[in-house]
């Protein structure tokens, strides 16, 4: 019998309302999985922004798939409107924590967990709003890759989390008078809420475990997933191995529950010597430049006559080791705390350096140090900088000095040079902690010097950033910053002018210790040198003497930054001088890490290519060439008769034992992770990436090869064995230093101080 037209059009209507209630339904389901996609899709993007290997996406794939699907458990039991609003909220507070770290990683180099945000907003950022505004405006198309998921949000969510379940019928109303076809709808409504929470709730366990599985694959390298898991350094690394998600969750669940420190100590991979106080041959080490000034040109031999057998006259240099009174394998023994036995262990196995002809070469010297602002030594000229450039040709010239990048760079540039310790790559923030922790640290010059009766100031020409009206004076320094013991210049308005002059800074404070009969130790951070660089008011001071400069406009503004600090230091050695105090000071000056924001600015002065901008601000040491930390270090007194040339491989945690040994300063060397420059120990360089350079050669943990220096020649056997003991070394430099400050090591060995 043939159907009838009215039968027809039925049939045709309820087929095509089938079909839209499957194709709504779809779209049901595709909302209810978006903060999946969501999730997903924000962890891959920023990983391709910031080029980040993405070989480690099975481990940060599961993990924000499995954050996704608890979302989407929750977005689950709300109904139409709020399930849009519920998603849109989420969505939004999700991308922005990834905007945002993605521009502070630009800026700062680092991504930022939750547990150091308080320092971060007390460090005054709106200084820093100029580099913020440039970030944004130069990464807008990643800005925008990364915020596709929101796009599509906003212009589909109405239609996918409500006019679409209102097609199905989705999300009926319970309330009120109901037909018994609309009860059921309910009922029905009500167990797809229930099976769909419970089947994403399964999914997140599921993909949770899958990631968890997946940091235990064969990955290869010396700093794998599984190690960043247990571990709250390396906050880089850990993003670009397990994800940011993963990293802000261990972040705050290591608020509560400390994290691992670090490697277990392993005394046979310390090559201790059997007599400490005697040097051990290092032929195949290229030696210091150093000219021997005791020994006279032998007399000619008398072939007529057997020349008389002469006692050796013994050596005038004590080389014995510079240690204190510390019985560290006692201690080891009778402590409970694990860390404290892991650092006692760790130093009783430790060799320390001699003393050598050095010594004492400047006891009782004023002291004036200065951590330098992005300096970088290959812009000092006789032409430009002349003060620099006679500092540094006249007193130690150091050929393989390196300040290599850590975390938070200028804060822990800071604690490389002051502490002789490689700071905590990660949170806290190592100088920060030691003043909120009142941590003992009986090494530092103030300390040192003002024991033996000097007058120990320090001066920063900014605001008191990164806590350090607390952390300088725990050093022993009496600390004056802006408004605080020191003057700075203002704007019309009264504001700070930004950057302030290290020239000023200079004339409003040396006042304070040049007129006094005590003897003073005087510390300068300075802050001129500051990115941007551009044409601001410091450097335009200089533009016109840099007019027949070749360089490009952003370096000659770089150049202009050290031209300042250049005249800063003039004005200092005019002052001692006129003052009578000139050749009874040393004048120490290091900077606290190179202009990683202006990459082309060192590869133009250096004539080298080494890497990008961006490379250099993340610390991705992989796609560096490390001679782009290549830099200079002045140690220098007026009273040096001629230059002392070194080539040993160093960097700024030597600075203080050497300035110790030099002032005559007794001192633990093996409590330090840094050694005496002119001691004959072997150098070492470890940068942030776990790669490390010695006298022997360069190893590359990214690719686990070694590289010998020129001249240095090793059997395969010997080769492994080195790198596996000075690796093993390394990790212990690095990771000794958290367990210092949050134990207070230093005053469970000397309980007096």
């Amino acid at each position: 019998m043939k159907k009838t037209t009215s039968e027809k059009d039925n049939l045709i209507k309820k087929i095509d309302k089938s079909i839209k209630a499957l194709t709504a339904a779809h779209v049901e389901s595709i909302g209810i999985s978006f903060p999946v996609a969501l999730c997903v899709w924000l962890e891959l993007s920023i990983h391709i922004c910031d080029m980040s290997p993405l070989k480690f996406f099975a481990v940060y794939g599961f993990f924000a798939a499995s954050l996704g699907c608890l979302l989407a458990a929750i977005t689950s039991l709300f109904k139409r409107k709020g399930k849009l609003v519920f998603v849109r909220t989420v969505s939004i507070i999700a991308t922005l924590i990834f905007l945002v770290e993605y521009i502070a990683k630009e800026i700062l180099q680092t991504y930022y967990p939750a547990s150091i945000l308080g320092t971060a907003a007390g460090n005054r950022l709106y200084q820093f709003i100029g580099a913020i505004l440039k970030a944004i405006a130069l990464h807008i198309p990643q800005i925008i890759f990364i915020s596709l998921p929101l796009v599509f949000l906003f212009i589909y969510g109405k239609h996918v989390y409500v006019n679409s379940m209102e097609n199905t019928g989705a999300d009926a109303k319970t309330d009120g008078e109901t037909s018994p076809s609309e009860g059921r709808r309910a009922r029905r409504a009500g167990k797809k809420h229930v099976s769909t929470f419970v089947k994403y709730a399964l999914l997140f366990a599921v993909f949770h475990i899958c990631g968890l599985s997946s940091l235990t694959l064969p990955w290869e390298g010396d700093m794998v997933p599984a190690d960043l898991y247990r571990m709250d350094i390396n906050y880089n690394e850990q993003v670009q191995q397990l994800g940011l998600y993963t990293m802000l969750r261990l972040d705050v669940k290591h608020m509560f529950v400390p994290a691992d420190y670090g490697s277990e100590f392993d005394p046979s991979l310390i090559a201790k010597t059997e007599d400490p106080a005697q040097p051990q041959e290092t032929e195949d080490l290229p030696s210091p430049k150093f000219e021997d000034q005791t020994k006279e040109d032998p007399a000619p031999k008398q072939p007529a006559e057997p020349e008389p057998v002469k006692e050796p006259e013994p050596d005038p240099v004590d080389r014995s080791p510079n240690v204190m009174d510390l019985d560290l394998a006692g201690l080891a023994e009778t402590t409970k705390n694990k860390d404290i036995k892991w650092l006692c262990d760790y130093y009783s196995n430790v060799t320390p350096t001699n003393k050598n002809e050095y010594t004492g070469m400047f006891k009782g010297y004023n002291v004036v140090f200065f951590t330098v602002e992005a300096l970088d030594t290959w812009a000092v000229s006789e032409k430009y900088t002349p003060t620099l450039y006679r500092m540094m040709n006249e007193g130690f010239i150091f050929n393989n000095f390196y300040t290599a990048l850590h975390f938070t760079s200028t804060s822990n540039g800071e604690c490389q040079n002051l502490l002789g310790l490689y700071p905590k790559n990660g949170k806290p923030i190592t100088m920060v902690r030691t003043g909120q922790l009142k941590t003992a640290l009986p090494f530092t010059l103030a300390h040192q010097l003002n024991a033996l009766g000097y007058h120990s100031l320090g001066y920063h020409n900014n605001w008191d950033l990164y806590e350090r009206s607390s952390s300088h004076p725990n050093m022993g320094y009496d600390w004056n910053f802006c408004s605080r013991g020191l003057n700075f210049e203002k704007t019309s308005s009264g504001d700070l002018k930004w950057p302030q002059q290290d020239t000023f800074m200079i004339e409003d404070s040396i006042d304070d210790y040049l007129e006094s009969d005590q003897p003073f130790n005087i510390y300068y951070l300075t802050v001129s040198g500051h990115t941007p660089y551009s044409w601001n008011w410091v450097a335009s001071k200089y533009r016109e003497d840099l007019a027949d400069c070749e360089y490009s406009e952003t370096t000659k503004a770089y150049i202009a930054t050290v031209m300042e600090f250049d005249r800063a230091m003039e004005i200092l050695i005019n002052k001692l001088e006129e003052a009578g105090k000139l050749e009874n000071t040393l004048i120490v000056a290091a900077p606290d890490h190179i202009p990683y924001t202006d990459v082309d600015t060192i590869e133009e002065l250096m004539g080298k290519e080494l890497g990008t901008s961006a490379a250099a601000q993340a610390i991705n040491e992989q796609a560096l060439d490390l001679e782009v930390y290549r830099n200079g270090l002045i140690v220098w007194s007026a009273s040096m008769k001629e230059p002392v040339v070194v080539d040993k491989v160093c960097c700024q945690v030597d600075i203080l034992p050497t300035v110790s040994n030099l002032l005559g300063l007794e001192y633990d060397s093996r409590l330090l992770s840094g050694t005496d420059i002119l001691s004959d120990s072997e150098g070492m360089v470890v940068f942030s990436s776990r790669c490390w350079r010695t006298d022997k050669g360069l190893y590359n943990r990214f690719t686990q090869e070694f590289t010998p220096a020129e001249g240095v020649e090793m059997t395969p056997e010997e080769t492994a064995e080195y790198v596996e003991r000075t690796k093993a070394l390394a990790g212990y430099r690095l990771d000794c230093t958290n367990r210092i400050v949050e134990n207070n090591f230093y005053k469970y060995l000397f309980p007096e101080q």
